[in-house]
Formats: C-alpha cells, sequence, structure tokens
C-alpha cells in the first residue's frame, strides 16, 4: 500500500467521550477515519461513575455503557478504532500529518486530539518504584486488593474524599493525608466521611514511599515532625491533569497549566489539527466534551473537504 492510499482523512488520538464523538461525526460525513487508544475500550474515561447530566438518560447512564454506546455508533459509520495502540509521537510540521505509534506509522490530512487527562503525582522518593506494588492511582481497579488492610489516600480534593469513603468500606483502616491542603469538598461528602470510624485526616505531607518489594510504609512530614506510618498501600488522588505533552512537543500551543489552546471552532494553532475534551480544560464535564467532540470534527471535516477541493482545481 502506498502513501496515498494508506493516508487517512481524519485521525483522532483518544477514544474517550470527546474522541468518540469526534469519531462518530466525522466517519458519519463520510470521512475516512481512525481512532487509536492506548488503553482498552473507552480510555480513561470508563469508570464506574454515574453520569446523571447526560441528556437522555433520566435515570443517569455508567461510564463504561456511554462509551460502549458511543463505540458501537462509530463502528456502524465505519470508523476504524484500534485499541491497546499508543500513539508515541506526532509530526505536524506538513500538511499531510505524520503520527507514529508504538506498532506502525500513519498519514492524516487532518488531526483530532483528544487524550484527556491524566492523574497527577505526588512526585517523591519510592512513588514510581512501587507503582502497582502498593502504589495506585485507581481505586476502582485496586481496592478489592487490600481488603482488611491499612491504606492510605493522599489528596484533598472531591476525589479524594471519594476515594476514602471507598476504600473505608474494604481496609481495616484508612488515612488521608491532605499534602498540607484545606479540604475541598462538599459538605455532604464530609458528614459521610466523618461517621467513618477507621477513616482519619491527617493534616502534613507524604515526602516518601517506603518499602523493599512492595509499599510497607510512608514518610509523613507533620508541622513539627517528621514521623513513619506503617501502610499497605498508597492511593494517590491528586487530581487530574491534561495529558498534552506529545502533542505540545510536536509544537501545538498550550498554556500554563498544560491545556490545549483552541477557539470556539476547537481548532489549534496548527492547520488541520483540532482539540476537543478535558485536555482543552473546556468544560470538563462528558456531555460538553461530546459536543467538543462533534465540533471537531465538523470543523476537520470541513478542512479535508478544503484540501480535496484545491487538488481538484490544480
Amino acid at each position: 500500500m502506498n502513501r496515498k492510499e494508506s493516508t487517512y482523512d481524519i485521525i483522532i488520538v483518544g477514544s474517550g467521550p470527546a474522541g468518540l464523538s469526534a469519531g462518530m461525526n466525522a466517519a458519519r460525513s463520510g470521512s475516512r477515519t481512525l481512532i487509536f487508544e492506548a488503553e482498552e475500550v473507552g480510555g480513561k474515561a470508563a469508570g464506574i461513575s454515574l453520569y446523571e447530566n447526560y441528556p437522555g438518560f433520566p435515570d443517569g447512564i455508567t461510564a463504561l455503557e456511554l462509551v460502549e454506546r458511543m463505540q458501537k455508533q462509530a463502528l456502524k459509520f465505519d470508523a476504524d478504532i484500534r485499541y491497546l495502540e499508543e500513539v508515541v509521537s506526532l509530526d505536524l510540521k506538513q500538511e499531510i500529518k505524520k503520527v507514529t505509534t508504538d506498532k506502525a506509522t500513519y498519514h492524516s490530512r487532518s488531526l483530532v486530539i483528544a487524550t484527556g487527562t491524566q492523574r497527577r503525582k505526588l512526585n517523591v522518593p519510592g512513588e514510581a518504584k512501587f507503582v502497582g506494588r502498593g502504589v495506585s492511582y485507581c481505586h476502582v481497579c485496586d481496592a478489592p486488593f487490600f481488603k482488611g488492610l491499612k491504606v492510605a489516600v493522599i489528596g484533598f480534593s472531591k476525589s479524594a474524599i471519594e476515594d476514602t469513603l471507598l476504600l473505608s468500606d474494604l481496609a481495616r483502616e484508612v488515612l488521608l493525608v491532605t499534602q498540607g491542603k484545606s479540604i475541598n469538598a462538599p459538605k455532604e461528602l464530609m458528614q459521610r466521611l466523618a461517621k467513618k470510624v477507621n477513616a482519619t485526616i491527617i493534616k502534613g505531607s507524604v515526602v516518601a514511599i517506603l518499602g523493599t518489594h512492595i509499599v510497607q510504609a510512608m514518610r509523613i512530614q507533620l508541622e513539627h515532625e517528621e514521623r513513619d506510618e506503617q501502610v499497605d498501600g498508597v492511593f494517590v488522588s491528586m487530581g487530574k491533569a491534561p495529558a498534552t505533552g506529545i502533542v505540545e512537543r510536536a509544537g501545538v500551543e498550550v498554556d500554563e497549566r498544560g491545556c490545549i489552546k483552541v477557539d470556539r471552532w476547537q481548532r489549534t494553532n496548527i492547520n488541520g489539527v483540532f482539540a476537543a475534551g478535558d485536555c482543552t480544560c473546556g468544560g470538563m464535564q462528558v456531555v460538553t466534551a461530546v459536543g467538543e467532540g462533534a465540533m471537531a470534527a465538523i470543523k476537520a471535516n470541513a478542512h479535508v473537504k478544503q484540501m480535496e477541493r484545491r487538488v481538484e482545481s490544480s
């Protein structure tokens, strides 16, 4: 297959709600569409969260069910979806964009970035060493492994409180370490937490995670002392940051938070490159991500048609 035959009209990086919405709308308009996802179906969005503000579902719909429905729609219109294939580099300098994954290289007339967000890390000694051996960023995935054990949750936001509540139903004891910050969570969540006799809030900062082959303790900096606290697991719940490193290196402009800069048409600073969803830090809601993905697809399709007309007239 030569390069012309292997060139897609639109390549989409990410298969969360924004990416699948873009893929469905692009393919439905007749564009040859390819979607990449480094993880499983739905990427990071496919958890157990219940979306209660998504139109058309008065009783709510789970994240996994929603992305599975969206995937079915995208496939119905002949979008090509490649799961477990990670985009490792982008070359956006030319009119035809080059997308390199961990498996092959592809070309596209237009590109939609829908990479979403990634978990913030603590960046303390021992964190990277014990990932998968006591350090976790996914309470839904790993909480059952710590039934009856002592664990810590690191964070101060609503998600950290939710993680603590979930773990308190499984673990023997849960320590919530706020990293020296004031807790920012709804009153009703704090009231629920106050009723958990096995959950304790520690107003300190974890400065190291300790152990040999697995996590055995954490070092906490308190106001007037530093102490080691025995734990079997550490759940990092420090919120999320836009997953935009790869596109920033390719020349796409981001702001001081790492959010991709787009205009109202989801256009980036590079012609033919669009972005949608949480990586732009717009509404940061599934309902807005779907709309942004649709707009990105509409404008990407228009860009492709414009290229085709230019070729035909030359």
